[in-house]
């Protein structure tokens, strides 16, 4: 009896001492919106390449952010020829769809579904060019990819040409952004046939680490690992995202462990974050920009000289202090410093109430006017306050006779309707995707743009759009640069903006999470997360 005792003992002590086993469990992450839906080339919000690109999909190549350059995904290798007009894009074998209850796979990515991907954006009569309805592709359309790409080709099974109508040195760096990612052209047909065209919006089917498993509207997204995943599996066994549009009530969620990461906290909330140690804040520099798009379709926001009186108007300290607690730094042009290109000789209007009130004066507004300005509900990395920023700029405007009423849109609505044009002013912001300042340019400022309704400031203008085509001609880096410093030139004088900061990007996690990184360009990569 003594001796079983003994052995039940050392067999204890064995428990107790040997190293705790790694066993995936799942993650959930406090997200401040829903997305706009899964089919993210109809789309141009991050919330949205948050919840498919990011997760359900992946594209030819990708941005390598710790290498910062483009980096291989789908396709392994790729070719240029010597006058830079062919692309040859080499597909990594044996890279499966994802298999649902909906959808299972006959065959491997091939080179169908690549060109089927960009010839449902590029060709009218594809048809499902038209199911995307009346928001259109507006990446696509923004980027200008219509009238850059001649064709696109099958070569063999694993072999994809691209044949451009210019030189264009962004069009590999482009080719990261979500809204290229790469759809399964034998699930397209299956939808058509059965005339189900919507659910490539409801029910997506991508090659990425995860699948998704429902979705509820305003409240959550679950997603289950795939099993076929090409790439290194996920160390978490399942993803949710707990939409939680309140920043505060996600850093509750954290506190209390009912989420394990909570994105875009307020600055309060980080703050009291980094004392609490069950939790700990990540952060970095973010590549990204929030303005207040000035609507020049719009009288008299059509007038130099009152975009220019809003500019001086406006006390950037103070609103940079109140709503990021001066974690954001003043911008003053439109992608931030830490790009290549950055004109530090640009310096932004000055707050000057008197002045202002001479040019709108000059404008032949000597008693100002009546507009609005359009905010969202809930904060983000690029508005962490949007009530009280929008209240502060409102008491700028007032301060020169400018009247503005202040409307909350619920964000879906209110980027459907900025992209029509309907705004006066409108708080927005912009993450880029790959470090090159086109990213910011072609997107914002090109009359391609202004087409596609991601132009919040509806300008176009001939000379800007060369400058903006120019820098894309040649790789040389000095070339660019002047061609993007005059750019940036234009659309400061013209007051296109009334830029606000460039903000950090943060998160904050349970301690019991590692290989988390926040991204600066407001992506999202969980594959090498782990939940203790």
């Amino acid at each position: 009896m003594r001796f079983k005792l003994l052995a039940a003992a050392a067999a204890l002590t064995a428990v107790i001492t040997a190293p705790a086993l790694t066993v995936a469990k799942p993650l959930t992450v406090c997200t401040e919106s829903s997305p706009d839906g899964f089919d993210v080339v109809q789309y141009n919000s991050l919330v949205t390449t948050n919840a498919s690109a990011d997760v359900i999909f992946n594209s030819l190549v990708s941005y390598d952010e710790a290498a910062k350059k483009v980096a291989p995904s789908l396709a392994d290798k790729w070719d240029v020829s010597a006058d830079g007009l062919t692309y040859t894009f080499h597909l990594r074998p044996n890279v499966q769809f994802q298999t649902t209850d909906y959808f299972k796979p006959s065959r491997p990515l091939n080179a169908d579904d690549v060109v089927f991907t960009f010839n449902r954006m590029l060709d009218d009569n594809n048809p499902w060019h038209k199911v995307a309805g009346a928001s259109g592709f507006p990446h696509a359309q923004s980027m200008g990819l219509v009238k850059l790409i001649k064709s696109v080709s099958k070569v063999d099974d694993n072999t994809v040409k691209f044949e451009l109508n210019e030189p264009n040195a962004t069009f590999v760096s482009i080719l990261t952004m979500g809204f290229a990612s790469i759809y399964s052209a034998e699930y397209a047909d299956q939808l058509l046939k059965a005339g189900k065209q919507a659910d490539l919006n409801a029910s997506p089917i991508g090659t990425g680490p995860f699948m998704l498993k429902s979705y509820t509207k305003d409240s959550i997204i679950r997603y289950d690992v795939n099993p076929t995943y090409w790439g290194p599996k996920p160390k978490i066994d399942r993803l949710i995202y707990a939409i939680t549009p309140d920043a505060a009530v996600r850093a509750q969620k954290v506190k209390a462990g009912e989420c394990q990461i909570a994105l875009s906290p307020k600055p309060q909330d980080i703050a009291d974050a980094k004392k609490d140690k069950s939790l700990a804040v990540v952060q970095t520099p973010a590549f990204m920009t929030a303005f207040v798009a000035l609507n020049t379709q719009k009288k008299p926001l059509d007038n130099q000289k009152v975009r220019a009186a809003l500019n001086m108007a406006f006390d950037r300290t103070s609103y940079l202090k109140a709503v990021f607690d001066n974690t954001a730094t003043p911008a003053n042009n439109p992608y931030p410093p830490n790009t290549w290109s950055y004109d530090k000789a640009v310096k932004p209007w000055p707050y000057d109430t008197e002045k202002a009130k001479k040019l709108l004066a000059d404008a032949g507004y000597p008693n100002g006017f009546e507009t609005t300005i359009w905010v969202r509900p809930n904060g983000s990395v690029l508005n962490p306050n949007p009530k009280a920023g929008a209240e502060m700029l409102q008491a700028d405007f007032a301060k020169i006779g400018v009247k503005a009423e202040v409307k909350v849109i619920e964000w879906g609505e209110l980027i459907k309707q900025a992209k029509q044009g309907q705004h006066d002013t409108l708080f927005m912001g912009w993450a880029g995707d790959n470090g090159d300042p086109d990213n910011y340019l072609s997107p914002l400022f090109s009359c391609n743009a202004v087409k596609s309704g991601i132009n919040f400031a509806r300008y176009c203008d001939p000379e800007l759009d060369k400058l903006i085509a120019q820098g894309k001609e040649t790789a040389d880096q000095s070339k660019r640069t002047k061609a993007y410093e005059a750019a940036q030139q234009i659309i400061h004088d013209e007051a296109l903006w009334i830029p606000l900061g460039y903000p950090t990007a943060a998160a904050i996690t349970r301690t019991n999470v590692s290989g988390y990184r926040v991204s600066p360009f407001g992506r999202q990569n969980f594959g090498a997360v782990t939940v203790q």
